[in-house]
């Protein structure tokens, strides 16, 4: 008769925890299922397809981009988003002229190299200088000026492929920071090695931003292969000279935007997801897995949230602008969109190779939600790390505000062998780790957007 008493009035505590179980189970359970069906998936691959063929290369605030818009909006619409519009915003523009690099003495021979972002023009003839080597940007930092002034600066660096593309951060500094020092100390020119892991003759281009007060000057990168054949060249010992011919130009303010579409959720006091990936490429190639493919993975999986049935969460899809050249895109809607109740934000940008590891960014209070998230995606081959979200390129400044988010980590381990070259074209495209993206997008995403509890902030960083 105890154990029946106890039995009695355990039921209605039972009752309650299988009631409180139940949506999450529900919602455990639809993920489950569109994950499984997302593996199939060909959304993802026919907007790579369309926007890569139909637009090709979309450099920032130029007339593709503008082509690359208005072709985003008609893709999403034809899919189903709501409320697919443009915001624009003005930004300043460079665009790349010719680009010839040659030794000139002692081993004459033509080197293959582009220009980096906002690089000033040689003359129209070229520039010929001496050329001083450093082994890194460490190297080139502790030079005295005497050894720099009027000459052409080289620095190389060592950086080789990871999967999660770590030391792209670090080596990349070479690029990013390496002509405003070069100019500092006086240099006729800069070219660095190119930031990239491959050793086809591609240069890698990418931005670079002049510190304040500093003097642009010419700054191109070489191909890895070129690269290394100066350093050959230097270690004979004998002054090499170098003529290089770059003239890009800035042809001033033009018109940026965002394509922007929804998901309307049933719940307006719940907030909104916010997701995405930049629709501007570099001008070498066609942008496909930098990053069209980020663009159509995240779409895709809105799309297949969206086609189950209205989620309590809207989700926000943004195509952001001008990612490349600075993230004027991204500054430009958070700054119009700062005081909406954005609750949890996730982009994708590193190509479509298969998603291997989850950073997770939620705030302690939400810990079951981040172990919801973590059971669906496990059936991928996706593990949760210790490590914090970061949001990423255009959504990042969101997660250091305390806004929640995950990084879905891709596997990196070829991406830096493509990046910003004119390889970067659809056939690097693997169709089945694309829909293994847009399957573990689709299972986050699920459990995100229709999850029960409230999404707290995190602790600003």
């Amino acid at each position: 008769m105890k154990k029946q008493l106890l039995l009695a009035a355990a039921l209605p505590l039972l009752s309650l925890s299988i009631s409180a179980a139940a949506p999450a189970q529900r919602v455990a359970g639809q993920a489950e299922r569109l994950r499984e069906a997302a593996l199939e998936d060909d959304v993802a691959w026919d907007i790579v397809e369309g926007l890569t063929t139909e637009v090709g290369p979309r450099l920032a605030g130029t007339e593709a981009e503008a082509r690359a818009r208005e072709w985003g909006v008609r893709k999403l619409k034809s899919l189903g988003f709501s409320n697919v519009h443009i915001e624009t915003y003005d930004m300043p523009v460079w665009v790349r002229g010719e680009e010839r690099a040659e030794i000139v003495s002692p081993f004459p021979q033509k080197l293959a190299v582009t220009a980096l972002g906002n690089s000033a023009a040689t003359p129209a003839a070229g520039l010929s200088a001496e050329v001083v080597g450093f082994a890194s940007l460490a190297e080139l930092e502790a030079a005295p000026d005497s050894a720099v002034r009027g000459k052409i600066v080289f620095v190389t660096h060592a950086m080789s492929p990871t999967q999660d593309g770590s030391q792209y951060g670090y080596f990349g500094a070479v690029r990013r920071t390496g002509p405003s020092v070069a100019s500092r100390k006086g240099a006729a020119a800069i070219v660095i090695r190119s930031i990239g892991t491959d050793h086809h003759r591609n240069p890698h281009t990418g931005v670079q931003m002049w510190a304040q007060g500093v003097q642009p000057i010419p700054a191109g990168a070489l191909s890895v292969p070129d690269a290394e054949q100066l350093e050959r060249m230097l270690k004979r010992g004998k002054p090499i000279t170098m003529r290089l011919t770059l003239t890009p130009r800035n042809i001033g303010v033009q018109q940026g935007g965002n394509v922007v579409a929804e998901v309307r959720g049933t719940d307006p006091d719940a907030g909104i997801i916010l997701i995405g990936g930049h629709l501007d490429s570099w001008d070498l190639g066609t942008g496909a897995i930098d990053n069209a493919a980020g663009v159509a993975i995240t779409a895709a999986a809105a799309k297949r949230i969206m086609d189950a049935g209205r989620p309590r969460r809207t989700i926000r899809v943004v195509w952001f602008g001008a990612e490349e050249v600075g993230g004027n895109g991204s500054d430009a809607y958070r700054t119009a969109h700062a005081k909406e109740k954005i609750v949890f934000v996730s982009e994708s940008d590193f190509g479509a190779d298969r998603v291997w590891r989850m950073d997770p960014g939620f705030a302690p209070a939400n810990a079951a939600l981040s172990d919801r998230v973590a059971a669906v995606l496990a059936p991928l081959g996706i593990s949760r790390s210790t490590q914090p979200a970061s949001g990423g390129a255009d959504l990042g400044d969101w997660v250091r505000a305390g806004v929640a988010g995950v990084d879905l980590q891709q596997d990196g381990t070829r991406y830096f062998d493509y990046h910003h070259t004119p390889d970067d074209t659809l056939d690097k495209i693997d169709p089945e780790q694309l829909r293994q993206n847009v399957a573990a997008w689709t299972a986050m995403l699920s459990v995100v957007a229709d999850a029960r509890e409230e999404i707290a902030r995190t602790p600003a960083r």
